[in-house]
């Protein structure tokens, strides 16, 4: 392999390398690309949202056309029937079959509507007999209308029970006759008397719905499947015979072909059904979702014909009816802009960016050196010579502030360590435990917890210095703070307030928490005598008062009700802890 083999890739590194505007462009490229992944995703999600919107109207448009493009002819076949079971002539004879000029006007009347119906034919049960009666198109049955008896332990008489039980209205059955390729719905009307509402037989007519379904459901339209069905979602009227459930009435539910059969998932199911439920409810005149149907998604839309019982379902595959090739040029012109976009980026980073840092490069040398000559470097990138040159400058600049800084700092913690430490015991002065107190309390601080303030002062404090000088004294109150240390918590505050006084302000706050603190700091204090040089020891004890620091409360309003507890404690005895009571003047006696 030649030597040089790899030349002309070192070369390019070199380029790339010394070049910031090539690394910018080929970062804006690749962040172009990656960007470019997710463009595409919220592109494809716009789409779809845009598909599915226009989707949703057509299917709630093509619902609505189903409804009224073949449906008048039915419609007009259930008024006629609702209309005849209103008949006075009709009522009468269902309350007295056994008069005969009550029943041959009745029969009048159904023969004049026989006329009036579509199929030219008419039935009547009568409810108290079970009396079968009917006439055919032909009016081969005239005089003799009687048929037979309905009877409630014969299956093929179980729609007429059904329909009974369902109340007034009037169902729909669908039955298609094999032999003569004719489907029909028949349309059973429930008569009931006007005052009670009692059932009193069950008139119709029935419907030839092979027209029907050639010209509304089996229709050919490019990704457009209509179908009828029941309250149930037994399918009625489908352009496959084979899929249309018959004798719906008497079927039992898990023997019928509905459309929640068709359904791929139980969640769609329940959305289905909860869609037809809205629509018989009366809150949407037309329904419509996406549901998953043998392994492809449709929008399904959904309408409810109150007046038959049936729902027109329409299945709509939103692919087949809205070409995305047409979105095709808005995703060039994005495309177009996005790489414009690129371009517009160099040309402007090279101006506003570059320039100026070349600039600045010359600026920042001419500054160091103390004068225009340019200093060489090993590596031509912009930003590495900038970032050398103020490396430099910083590394001068910080070396003087790291001097200057560490100096300051140890001379104020210094200064501070006198101006708030006391120098006998090493604990907080006045002026330090107010400080303190203050940092605790200030806005913004984690601690936002009630505190509380104990206020201690030595029993007899002057007998000590008087029976073993003040050395003594000064013993007593060294140990003192070593021994306040010992039971204080981390966080407690503490110090000497002045004399042979001390105060600690705690985060325990409750009265019987500043109690039970007081009692530990006596029993800490008192409970083992203060040794001297020379083998002397004194046994000393303290007294304190205590209170609450309300929220918001001045320090120096807390400290007089501590003031005043220490002294009830020293009234009471010494040797005591007092609690102010928050609710009156009078401190609490420990």
């Amino acid at each position: 392999m030649p030597r040089d083999f790899w030349a002309p890739l070192r070369a390019l590194r070199a380029r790339v390398t010394a070049s910031l505007q090539t690394r910018v462009l080929l970062l804006t490229v690749a962040v172009f690309v990656v960007v470019s992944l997710p463009a595409y995703v919220a592109f494809e999600w716009i789409v779809r949202g845009t598909v599915v919107k226009l989707g949703t109207l057509f299917a709630e448009k093509q619902v609505l056309f189903d409804r009224y493009r073949g449906l008048e002819a039915l419609m007009r076949e259930v008024s006629l029937a609702e209309t005849l079971t209103r008949s006075p002539v009709v009522l009468a004879w269902a309350t007295d079959e056994a008069d005969p000029a009550k029943a041959a006007v009745a029969l009048a009347e159904l023969e004049r509507y026989r006329r009036s119906f579509q199929d030219h034919s008419w039935f009547f049960v009568v409810h108290a007999s079970g009396n079968y009666y009917f006439n055919d198109h032909e009016g081969a049955f005239a005089g003799r209308e009687f048929r037979y008896t309905v009877r409630s332990d014969n299956p093929r008489d179980g729609w007429y029970f059904r329909t009974v039980a369902d109340g007034p209205g009037c169902r729909l059955n669908v039955d298609r006759d094999d032999n003569l390729a004719v489907t029909k719905v028949w349309i059973n009307c429930v008569v009931a008397d006007a005052g009670s509402g009692r059932a009193l037989g069950v008139l119709g007519t029935g419907v030839d719905l092979t027209a029907f379904i050639r010209e509304v459901v089996a229709i050919p339209q490019v990704g457009v499947q209509s179908m009828f069905v029941d309250r149930s979602g037994a399918i009625q009227a489908h352009r496959d015979p084979g899929m249309v459930d018959f004798h719906s009435l008497t079927k039992d539910t898990k023997a019928k072909k509905t459309i929640f059969a068709q359904v791929d998932g139980d969640d769609d199911r329940a959305a289905l059904a909860a869609m037809m439920e809205r629509l018989v409810a009366g809150r949407n005149t037309v329904e419509s979702r996406f549901i998953r149907i043998g392994g492809k998604d449709y929008l399904v839309g959904v309408g409810w014909l109150d007046r038959v019982g049936w729902f027109n379902v329409t299945l709509m595959d939103v692919d087949a009816i809205i070409d995305r090739e047409l979105f095709a040029p808005i995703a060039a012109l994005l495309a177009l802009i996005a790489g414009a976009a690129v371009a517009l980026m160099m040309v402007f980073f090279r101006r506003v960016v570059l320039d100026r840092l070349g600039r600045l490069e010359a600026g920042i040398h001419r500054m160091e050196a103390g004068d225009f000559a340019a200093e060489p470097d090993p590596r031509p990138d912009e930003i590495g010579r900038l970032s050398r040159a103020f490396a430099r400058m910083a590394r001068k600049v910080g070396d003087h502030t790291a001097t200057l800084e560490t100096t300051v700092a140890e001379r104020t913690a210094q200064l501070r360590r006198l101006a708030e430490r006391d120098p006998l015991t090493g604990i907080y002065n006045r002026r330090g435990v107010i400080a303190a107190v203050e940092e605790r309390r200030a806005p913004g601080a984690r601690d936002g917890d009630p505190l509380g303030l104990l206020l201690i002062d030595f029993d007899l404090f002057k007998s000590i210095n008087d029976q073993h000088g003040h050395h003594a004294g000064d013993r007593v109150l060294s140990e003192a703070a070593r021994r306040l240390e010992s039971v204080l918590r981390a966080g407690d505050v503490y110090g000497r307030w002045g004399g042979d006084e001390f105060i600690v302000v705690a985060g325990e706050a409750s009265e019987t928490a500043l109690r039970r603190l007081g009692e530990r700091l006596i029993a800490a204090i008192a409970g083992t005598p203060v040794a001297f040089e020379g083998g002397d020891e004194a046994r000393v004890s303290i007294s304190i008062g205590a209170c609450r620091i309300a929220a918001g409360e001045p320090l120096d309003a807390a400290l007089a009700r501590a003031d005043a507890a220490l002294y009830a404690a020293k009234r009471a005895g010494r040797d005591t802890v007092v609690v102010h009571d928050p609710r009156g003047d009078v401190p609490l006696s420990a």
